[in-house]
């Protein structure tokens, strides 16, 4: 059975695996968003996928619309 290369010579199956893994910058900034909003860790995880972990301000603004203090 032939490896499964793709057209730079890097085994595919490694570039799927590299890209699930979430990278620890994401985790920083989700941690750090749960920490101030009080959003789940779910929510937050959600939110950056959609808007990208260099967003802080919009992220922030999500966040609050998601759990706005009392």
């Amino acid at each position: 059975m032939r490896p499964a290369v793709g057209s730079h010579g890097r085994d595919i199956r490694k570039m799927t695996d590299e890209q699930e893994k979430p990278p620890a910058a994401t985790d920083d900034v989700v941690r750090r968003l749960v920490n101030k909003t009080g959003i789940t860790e779910a929510q937050a995880r959600e939110l950056v996928a959609f808007l990208g972990r260099n967003n802080w301000t919009s992220l922030l603004r999500e966040a609050r619309i998601l759990n706005p203090k009392p």
